[in-house]
């Protein structure tokens, strides 16, 4: 698992992960301590919570809402790189890719297709144990 802080980003103000800075988080999603200590406040002062729990994006502009597209899809990619994470972890463990597959909902041949190019570091069709 890649636990290197300097290509993490926090999932919530998209603040690029460096030396010294702490993250909290898991399943991909992360949290700089800022936005950690912003969102206690705000969860222990009632009238923020209230004002918290409003969508944010009804008070965007639509160049605002453009802006955020970007950040989202970096919130995306660092999710994903955690999924492949977890994916090799599960191979590294001996865990089939029919186990892989089901814990998907899916069947081997289409947890294969996904992942084993990044997972394994082969595309040979007669490794779909």
């Amino acid at each position: 698992m890649d636990n290197n802080v300097e290509r993490k980003m926090c999932s919530f103000c998209g603040v690029q992960g460096r030396q010294g800075l702490r993250f909290a988080g898991g399943l991909g999603a992360m949290m700089c301590e800022g936005c950690v200590a912003d969102y206690h406040r705000v969860f222990e002062t009632p009238a923020e919570a209230v004002e918290a729990a409003r969508p944010p994006w009804e008070a965007m502009s639509d160049a605002d809402i453009l802006g955020q597209l970007p950040r989202i899809e970096n919130t995306a990619r660092q999710v994903n790189e955690f999924l492949v994470e977890w994916v090799e972890l599960a191979r590294s463990r001996k865990l089939s890719w029919a186990e892989i597959g089901k814990a998907f909902g899916t069947s081997r041949q289409a947890a294969w297709e996904r992942f084993a190019q990044r997972v394994d570091g082969r595309n040979d069709r007669s490794e779909i144990a």
